[in-house]
């Protein structure tokens, strides 16, 4: 059954319609969005619970409860407390390196099932942790779950999707991301009233329901065309399960370039060696480029500390938890919309203007810390509700622009022979640069205080110069075609230009 979404065939274009198949096998495959936003917003929930920093954290606990001392910037300033959070990063950067070759070689499905299977381990053992050595370990564990989804999920929604509503499928995972992290959320918000102390055992544990339909539901999805026709030479299965897909039978000129990709990815026998080659430099370039820049919007500084924030300008501890659940619904919001409208506008106009709505949003936040919160005490009840509500802003800016886009972007660009490979970087970039800032930034609150805030501030200068000027727009080119725009781009072309003419040259 189809829906009545037509991909007419011409212009780059093929044949085709968004099918029920296609957008129930995304739902399914999108889950691991769902995980990662929930570990997300759960860790940064709990850090704030105070019993949960009685038992685990008692050095910051004692710091935030007994001593008046200490600054306001400086209370949760401990790397006993980064390295909960940014353990998960570690093990998700060397996790998504054996998920590339699990993904070139057994296919999507089987990456994304080990990812849903190390996430549910991880949650049961964070649930019921007794010390900080067997959370920290659970940590490890979500963090290879994180790894193998994050690296096979945008690849499965890009392979699957027809090219038309690529972006829009694609952004799904960034919403599931959103709505993972709303949740938690909502789940911290509702536990942390819970007499006796324990709610933060729920509230990781809770981790496993979202694990366990993924981990299920993908012992049920379909391999994409891609990964079936670069496993096999069998074509016929291929072109049934494309036909499927696509809600039509006349999926020729799709399955060719499949084909013909699938023929050039089967010569590569070291694709990390060969995207290091001039004739891929654009995509090395964005695969570490854009997640790095994703990393240092200072997102991070809302999903893992939101509520460490609030508290630090004087929010108690049940209110700082509502207004995470406030920032949820904001970022998961404008996510939703960045999918109806990326593929009508584009990725560069998103990235313009929601790098121009985060910059103005950080300068305000940084000001108003910077003349109104000193090292003790307070902000105003009204300049405490003004920062909440730009933070708002902010997360919104990156809800439909750097939050779906980066991953949108680099999960088009590759050709098929360099795909995997390209993939693992971005997401081993997206965990080293997640890592540091998750690790660094209770300590730079520390020593920069209102400070941060320019510091994010002037990254995002730099990134929205970088896309206005060495991004090439991607809506609505296939996948197969992808090569075509580097070609065209007046920087690019002339390093991929040279390098074709070369080849030319020694085939001649």
């Amino acid at each position: 059954m189809a829906v009545a979404l037509a991909v007419t065939g011409g212009g780059g274009q093929y044949n085709g319609r968004m099918t029920w198949f296609v957008v129930l096998s995304c739902m399914m495959a999108a889950m691991g969005g769902v995980i990662f936003g929930y570990d997300i917003g759960i860790s940064g929930g709990v850090t704030s619970m105070e019993p949960f920093l009685k038992k685990f954290f008692p050095e910051v606990y004692r710091k935030m409860k007994v001593d008046t001392k200490i600054s306001n910037y400086c209370k949760f300033d401990s790397q006993l407390l980064t390295s909960f959070t940014s353990s998960l990063y570690i093990a998700g950067l060397v996790a998504t390196f054996f998920a590339s070759s699990v993904t070139k070689v057994f296919g999507r499905k089987p990456s994304i099932l080990t990812g849903g299977a190390a996430f549910l381990a991880g949650s049961a053992l964070g649930g019921a942790a007794f010390n900080v050595y067997m959370l920290i370990f659970g940590r490890i564990l979500l963090g290879i779950g994180v790894g193998f989804a994050n690296q096979s999920v945008p690849l499965y929604l890009s392979e699957m999707a027809p090219p038309r509503y690529r972006g829009a499928i694609n952004n799904g995972f960034q919403f599931s991301i959103g709505i993972g992290a709303l949740v938690a959320n909502l789940i911290n918000f509702g536990t942390e009233k819970i007499e006796g102390g324990w709610g933060w055992r729920i509230s990781l544990a809770m981790a496993g329901v979202p694990a366990s339909i993924l981990t299920l539901g993908a012992l049920f999805l379909p391999e994409t065309p891609s990964s079936l026709i670069q496993s096999s030479s069998d074509h016929d299965k291929a072109k049934q399960l494309l036909e499927r897909v696509r809600g039509t039978t006349d999926v020729e000129a799709e399955l060719e370039d499949l084909i013909k990709a699938s023929s050039i990815s089967k010569t590569i026998k070291h694709p990390f060696k060969k995207i290091i080659q001039r004739k891929y430099r654009p995509q090395l370039v964005m695969a570490i480029a854009i997640p790095f820049f994703q990393q240092v919007t200072g997102i991070n500084v809302i999903a893992f500390y939101a509520t460490l924030l609030f508290r630090t300008i004087g929010i108690g501890e049940s209110a700082s938890l509502l207004s995470s659940v406030v920032t949820g619904v904001i970022g998961a919001g404008s996510t939703f919309i960045s999918m109806l409208i990326v593929d009508k506008f584009g990725r560069r106009a998103l990235f313009m203007v929601g790098g121009t709505q985060m910059l103005i949003s950080q300068i305000l936040i940084g000001g108003i810390m910077a003349t109104q919160l000193g090292d003790h005490g307070t902000v105003s009840q009204g300049y405490a509700y003004l920062i909440i509500i730009l933070i708002c802003i902010y997360v919104a800016g990156f809800g439909w622009s750097w939050g779906p886009l980066g991953w949108l972007v680099p999960s088009e660009i590759y050709q098929l022979e360099i795909r995997s490979a390209g993939q693992s970087i971005t997401v081993a970039v997206s965990f080293i640069f997640t890592f540091i800032v998750a690790q660094t930034f209770l300590s730079m609150l520390c020593h920069l205080k209102a400070g941060i805030f320019f510091f994010f501030g002037g990254w995002v200068i730099v990134m929205t110069a970088f896309v206005y000027y060495l991004l090439p727009e991607t809506k609505n080119v296939p996948i197969e075609q992808m090569e075509n725009v580097w070609k065209e781009h007046w920087f690019w072309a002339g390093i991929v230009g040279e390098e074709d003419e070369k080849i030319k040259i020694q085939g001649f």
